[in-house]
């Protein structure tokens, strides 16, 4: 691609994403297959997008692992996986005061979203019945905290119970295009997960769904994946680059470079201009030293840990915060653009919440 031809791209997808106006495929592919040395200007371009719908903010959002292992699915990236051979911890449940204390200490640390997360195809009424017990001990001693739970598969009326329960927003990724999908898990489809962000949307709560990288995909996976992500319309998006863990049939992939994970990071802040943008697992091994980069191009990161693998001390995280020119979103601000349908900001108006609009 000529120099002028990726300006010219540059320029139509920031008017676009700045109009609130999806970009083309094409377009999509020409910022996925830009060269090494134009990603500075890639980056500024899509830095413009996210300076105007969220400023220098940066939101940070903490993982508890409720559940760890032992899981009956098959999907290959997975160290929880059905027959993984990774040397990881496995417990069952938490119990809801364990699971407070996690988070409280999390929010002592400036997290304002906790993601209560267990391994498994979807979760039995019992256990629906445990994370609420566990969303209403988080709640009582942080009422300000987001809760997003993550439990799989959802059956009739499990999110409504949740909802019921106190939890804010239900994080279930994509994870890869649906033409890849059938590559990468074969216990569920691409269509499943589709169904379960809808339902757990059409109960109220708020829709948080992203991707893995890293895969093996093609640009055109990383396209079609975006545009399916695009048509649920989630509030927060989690760009997660994959961690190759040793027995896991995705072990020794190492086919990602910072700079691919920047042109990826650039591509969905263009294709979700106002909706959270999230530097998810495997940023530290993959983005290295260029991980201040890419708070250029995502608003929101995970502090400390991730499920089954260590991240990056969370005083380090702060200190690359503050370093890059950056600011911790508040407990008090909105995280996505006034006129955007926030369901987070919608139930808290309801109960009574005043929320400041962006600035």
């Amino acid at each position: 691609m000529t120099e002028t031809t990726l300006a010219g791209v540059l320029e139509s997808v920031t008017t676009k994403a700045l109009s609130g106006v999806r970009p083309t495929p094409e377009e999509m592919l020409a910022v996925l297959r830009s060269a090494d040395e134009d990603l500075l200007d890639v980056v500024a371009a899509a830095s413009r997008v996210r300076r105007r719908y969220f400023g220098t903010r940066v939101k940070l959002n903490f993982l508890v692992n409720m559940k760890s292992g032992m899981c009956p699915e098959d999907c290959t990236y997975c160290s929880q996986r059905l027959g993984s051979k990774s040397q990881i911890m496995k417990y069952s449940w938490l119990s809801a005061e364990e699971a407070a204390d996690n988070a409280e200490r999390a929010v002592a640390a400036g997290a304002k979203r906790v993601c209560l997360v267990a391994s498994g195809r979807g979760p039995a009424d019992r256990d629906i019945d445990r994370v609420a017990e566990t969303v209403g001990a988080i709640k009582g001693a942080a009422p300000e905290v987001e809760v997003c739970v993550c439990l799989g598969l959802l059956k009739p009326g499990q999110a409504e119970r949740l909802r019921e329960s106190g939890a804010d927003a239900y994080n279930h990724n994509l994870n890869t295009s649906e033409e890849n999908y059938r590559d990468i898990c074969s216990t569920h489809t691409f269509d499943d997960r589709v169904q379960t962000v809808s339902q757990a949307k059409h109960a109220g709560l708020s829709p948080c769904s992203g991707a893995i990288f890293g895969m093996g995909e093609t640009d055109e996976d990383v396209v079609d994946v975006a545009m399916a992500l695009k048509d649920l319309d989630p509030d927060s998006v989690p760009v997660n680059f994959l961690i190759p863990f040793e027995g896991t049939p995705m072990h020794g992939r190492w086919e990602l470079t910072p700079q691919r994970c920047l042109r990826v990071l650039a591509a969905f802040r263009f294709m979700f201009p106002d909706v959270e943008v999230r530097l998810a697992g495997g940023r530290e091994i993959h983005l290295r030293t260029m991980q201040p980069l890419a708070l250029h191009l995502a608003n929101s990161i995970f502090l400390g840990d991730y499920l089954t693998s260590e991240g990056q001390p969370g005083e380090e995280d702060l200190k690359m915060i503050a370093d890059a020119g950056f600011t911790v979103e508040g407990a008090e601000e909105r995280t996505l653009p006034t006129a955007r349908h926030d369901l987070v900001a919608v139930r808290r108006r309801g109960a009574g919440t005043s929320l400041p609009a962006n600035t």
